[in-house]
């Protein structure tokens, strides 16, 4: 029986926009010295960002650029992100909202006292945060695992356990828990720990890619609830 949805954010539960990567390509050039709007777009076309983390992402950017990322320079780059993904996340942009079925789904897993939610997400916790508050969703998640935890997925999915535990909730076997998520790299955290996973077709991916990974069920999005909480195997 599943005691723990585990929810990516970007795809999965929000659209910023594009506000991230606004963000992300400000820090870049502030703290690098590296411009990596049009004119350096090529140079970063390798990039895979969908499902990735934000450490992940930068080190690779840094990889690419040929410069150094210490921890001090991915500490400035963090806190140079974080102020403005605070400014681009009021702004308007393309398919920026709450994914459709997102808040049906979470309001019915909070009325079951026998099933936790928390996220497992590659951003870093700041940003996390931000992009939830903007859109109400912030307050429905008790804990979760970020980019700090682990440059690495896969290794998130074990934190998110032990953060569960420590606020408040049950210790869990890998069986006991859904991943939901819209990239291939969600299913594979599911893959690697033993999980049951969900892709949802709401971010870069078709059903057929999702299905392909290996996940136990896709959906379109979250919008039909019965379906939606049948996949998730709480119904």
């Amino acid at each position: 029986m599943i005691k723990l949805v585990l929810f990516d954010i970007d795809g999965t539960l929000v659209l910023t926009g594009g506000a991230g990567a606004r963000a992300m390509t400000h820090a870049f050039a502030h703290v690098f010295g590296h411009q990596i709007g049009t004119g350096a777009a090529s140079e970063l076309a390798g990039v895979p960002m969908a499902g990735r983390t934000d450490t992940w992402i930068v080190g690779e950017m840094s990889r690419i650029l040929g410069v150094a990322c210490d921890a001090d320079s991915m500490q400035r780059f963090h806190d140079v992100y974080i102020a403005q993904l605070a400014r681009e996340i009021i702004l308007p942009g393309p398919r920026k909202g709450v994914l459709p079925g997102v808040n049906g789904v979470l309001d019915a897993l909070a009325q079951r006292a026998d099933t936790h939610v928390a996220l497992l997400t590659g951003n870093f916790a700041a940003g996390a945060r931000l992009k939830l508050e903007y859109f109400d969703l912030w307050r429905r998640f008790p804990c979760g695992a970020f980019a700090e935890d682990a440059p690495d997925r896969n290794a998130l999915f074990a934190r998110a356990l032990d953060r569960v535990e420590a606020c408040g909730g049950p210790a869990l076997n890998a069986s006991e828990v859904v991943v939901v998520g819209d990239t291939p790299l969600d299913v594979d955290v599911a893959l690697a720990a033993g999980a049951r996973s969900v892709g949802v077709a709401t971010g870069s991916y078709s059903l057929d890619v999702l299905r392909d990974s290996g996940a136990d069920a896709v959906l379109e999005d979250l919008g039909d609830l019965t379906a939606s909480l049948g996949a998730l195997g709480v119904s």
